[in-house]
């Protein structure tokens, strides 16, 4: 049986003061929270101060980022084993911001994808289609390619170290949220072409959904066979909206 796992995205958003807030009305609802994994990934300046707030809760903590080299002359990057020093147990690797915002290719997103896992962080890996590849009938192309990324680097078991977040371009912070149905199509493919290399990894294999998740819908996306949580963008930015989404997932 998956976990279910809700993981928070707060992107470029926040101040001391409302991550203050943000986590401690997170951690007031966790007594109703017993089953689902929750997760909360916040700008790269505030992970010392939240990882310390949740420290003792069972709130645990990402980064939104990572960088492919474990450590040298490159200025601006944080590494994996920067991450697991100031307690980051995740990172996103492969959002879809990045890859169109900062032009991250699926070889680059591949390599964050290695340098995580062989420094003990537990890669969330994004992949997704555009709306203008939606529409040409594309879509399971062009996961297939993204996913394939990994498994020629590090083989199909490494994804048994991570998280795959499935994310529908066109349903992020456009208020359009794909149908249930449609989510449960493509997640069934990514889990059917994983369970081709090796079955095991397959069916414990946790996918998230990462196309604008609310309390009004995660009941019903979650509730797909092969939807295992959200990956939650802007209703992870309010406390009672993330908790309402993490209680739905018990």
């Amino acid at each position: 049986m998956r976990q279910v796992m809700v993981a928070g995205n707060w992107k470029m958003n926040g101040s001391s003061e409302s991550v203050k807030e943000l986590i401690a009305g997170i951690k007031d609802g966790m007594a109703s929270v017993t089953k689902a994994e929750v997760v909360v990934c916040p700008p790269a300046v505030y992970i010392p101060r939240v990882s310390g707030m949740a420290d003792g809760s069972a709130i645990k903590v990402g980064s939104q980022n990572v960088c492919d080299e474990d450590k040298g002359a490159f200025t601006g990057e944080i590494s994996a084993d920067m991450l697991k020093d100031v307690g980051c147990e995740y990172a996103i690797v492969g959002h879809s911001e990045r890859r169109a915002l900062y032009g991250e290719s699926d070889e680059l997103v591949a390599k964050r994808f290695a340098a995580a896992r062989r420094n003990g962080i537990k890669p969330i890996f994004c992949i997704g289609e555009t709306l203008e590849e939606r529409e040409a009938g594309v879509t399971n192309d062009v996961c297939a390619r993204q996913i394939d990324a990994v498994i020629d680097l590090e083989g199909v078991a490494a994804l048994a170290d991570g998280v795959i977040a499935y994310e529908p371009v066109w349903a992020i912070g456009t208020g359009k949220v794909a149908t249930p149905e449609q989510a449960q199509d493509v997640h069934a493919f990514i889990r059917g072409k994983i369970a081709a290399l090796d079955a095991g990894v397959a069916e414990g294999l946790r996918i998230l959904y990462g196309g604008s998740m609310n309390p009004g819908n995660a009941k019903e996306l979650i509730g797909q066979a092969d939807i295992d949580g959200g990956l939650i963008g802007g209703a992870s930015l309010k406390a009672e909206d993330f908790l309402a989404i993490c209680q739905v997932a018990e």
